[in-house]
């Protein structure tokens, strides 16, 4: 088993501010998604000017932020926001969730879509290679904060977390699990499928069927929300759930161009 490191979930103070190594993960992640999809924008031509890009980036990154909170709170947390709904706004904390910053980003390129006339579907095409990038900082600033651990396991990567909640026992580090699955391998698989042109909403079809693929395989390692449990068979979650029709859409989207 591994003791989990002393690791202060503050990673700069700058006078009174504190900067969290849970925000400072995603601003990390988003600057490099910029840097990633601005070299590939000049690739692509005057089509993906910078001004474009940032744009897209600015904007997905917004709606990506808001749904991932309002998301957790309407999915996973509601109750315990009832009583303090300030503390909303205390996102350095911790509580997203990534099918709300799913459904933020998707309203956010939507309307971006409607705005320069152009597809959904290319601007979701466009984006979903960088993706991977948040996503696995964010699950390495899940496992900083000692939030989101796996179940009680025997192996010798178990870790012990000291917070109190997680029972000092050996857990799986799920969140590292997906850091690596969510993180590297689905960013070089999206960028493998990525190197030749693909129809009109392929490439996001299989980051939907990949993502799920994935979140829903960790789940069976991951601790249930205790406010919540399994839903159903003590062994179907909330993630599973809410992954199954991401799936379902990214299958959709391949098939229907019958590109594999």
């Amino acid at each position: 088993m591994i003791f989990f490191p002393d690791i202060d979930p503050v990673a700069l103070r700058i006078g009174p501010l504190s900067i969290y190594w849970y925000g400072l993960s995603y601003l990390i992640g988003i600057a490099i998604a910029w840097k990633y999809l601005s070299v590939k924008g000049k690739r692509l031509g005057s089509v993906w000017d910078g001004e474009k890009v940032s744009d897209v980036i600015f904007y997905a990154a917004l709606g990506g932020i808001v749904g991932g909170r309002l998301g957790y709170i309407l999915f996973y947390n509601a109750a315990s926001y009832l009583d303090a709904p300030l503390s909303i706004f205390s996102i350095w904390e911790g509580g997203m969730s990534f099918h709300g910053g799913v459904l933020g980003v998707t309203a956010a390129l939507f309307w971006l879509s409607r705005k320069w006339g152009k597809t959904f579907l290319s601007l979701t095409d466009f984006i979903v290679p960088a993706l991977p990038i948040c996503l696995g900082l964010g699950r390495v600033a899940n496992f900083v904060n000692q939030e989101l651990w796996g179940a009680q396991t025997s192996l010798p990567w178990g870790v012990v977390f000291t917070n109190p909640a997680a029972g000092f026992i050996a857990r799986h580090p799920t969140q590292l699990y997906e850091a690596l699955l969510e993180g590297l391998v689905l960013f070089y698989l999206l960028y493998l499928l990525g190197r030749r042109a693909r129809p009109l909403g392929v490439l996001s079809g299989w980051f939907l069927c990949l993502y799920g693929t994935f979140r829903c395989g960790v789940e069976f390692f991951r601790q249930p929300d205790a406010h919540i449990g399994y839903l159903a068979a003590d062994w179907f979650t909330m993630g599973q759930a809410l992954s199954v029709p991401m799936i379902l859409v990214g299958l959709m989207l391949v098939l229907r161009n019958r590109v594999l």
